[in-house]
């Protein structure tokens, strides 16, 4: 009789948020065995959180626990039982206007939730563990598309400034323990099952109520709007492209951001497509059926005009690149919110 091969064993942090929750139905789907980590915290309405991880407990390859990243016992308990792999650390406190408000909880969360997840990935010694950045990393950056070897040092907001800790603290980790780590960073994400707090799913909310939206900078702004769907499948073949300290600077690629001294490596998933931001809103009018009231105001702190992703290294790692037209991934949206919001 052939022995049976284990099914790979993935932690997928922040497993019932959006993000999380989309990686996890793509593992599931290719085999893996998931174990979700959620606070389940009230940054936004908890109960499509528990509506999104009673989709996922519905498959017998998932399991879940719910606590905070803070709670380091907890976390480390949690890992030691299940002995993942992989360890895709998605969790953390988002948004990057809230961070103006409650800036706190995104050290709590960002860095001392982080740190304890590095510390489980070191003890049990896991083949590749991924974490998510954001384009807000760029900042004050104005050379586009942005390239993942750029100089990042500018940050604009706490929320960006946690992400840069998080990069630098995992490349020392990287480095000190040889624990091979991929950071990604992620371009504008929206989808099915979004978060509420973020920009398309509140034009939607307030078109559909017949009220205004407000449009910063006059809507002189860009994106680079990445499908929720092409953000997991990019995640999910990183994790085969596991970084490998190189003998010497010459082994390293041209446009490769791997580092000299640690198996360590930076990606970006985005669409590699500047869209207007007035284009979006006109293809989300287009889906909706309905013409948004438009209130232009002035920039926001904090935020930044444009971003724009260089993705061929994403490409040359997996030889995959996020394609998805904002306009059909706005319908994809819209009919989701029409049948689970309204419906």
């Amino acid at each position: 009789m052939t022995a049976q091969t284990e099914t790979p064993r993935v932690l997928v942090t922040g497993s019932a948020g959006f993000i999380g929750f989309h990686l996890c139905r793509l593992l599931l789907a290719e085999g893996f065995r998931v174990h979700g980590y959620d606070g389940m915290t009230d940054y936004y309405d908890v109960t499509l959180k528990r509506r999104r991880q009673q989709i996922l407990l519905q498959n017998p390859e998932f399991s879940t626990t719910e606590a905070l990243l803070e709670d380091d016992d907890q976390l480390e308990r949690t890992a030691t039982e299940f002995q993942p792999a992989v360890i895709v650390h998605l969790a953390a406190q988002a948004g990057v206007r809230y961070s103006l408000e409650a800036p706190r909880s995104y050290i709590d969360s960002n860095i001392i939730g982080t740190f304890n997840v590095m510390e489980a990935a070191r003890k049990l010694r896991v083949r590749h563990l991924l974490m998510a950045s954001t384009s807000s990393i760029y900042g004050a950056n104005e050379d586009m598309p942005f390239r993942e070897t750029d100089k990042a040092d500018r940050q604009l907001t706490i929320y960006a400034a946690t992400k840069k800790a998080n990069e630098s603290m995992a490349h020392s980790y990287a480095h000190l323990w040889n624990i091979p780590t991929t950071m990604f960073r992620f371009f504008t994400v929206y989808g099915p099952w979004g978060r509420p707090d973020l920009a398309y799913f509140k034009f939607t909310d307030a078109i559909l109520g017949g009220r205004s939206i407000d449009i910063y900078n006059h809507g002189d702004m860009y994106r680079d709007f990445t499908y929720v769907d092409d953000l997991v499948r990019g995640i999910r073949l990183l994790i085969d492209a596991v970084p490998v300290r190189p003998e010497t600077p010459d082994d390293i690629a041209p446009g490769d951001s791997l580092s000299t001294v640690a198996p360590y490596r930076v990606v970006n998933i985005g669409n590699s497509e500047k869209v207007r931001l007035l284009d979006f809103i006109e293809a989300l009018e287009d889906a909706l059926g309905v013409k948004a009231q438009r209130n232009y105001l002035g920039m926001q702190k904090g935020d930044v005009q444009a971003t724009w992703a260089n993705a061929d290294l994403l490409r040359s790692l997996t030889g995959y690149t996020p394609q998805t037209d904002y306009r059909e991934g706005l319908k994809a949206f819209v009919k989701w919110y029409r049948d689970y919001m309204r419906g």
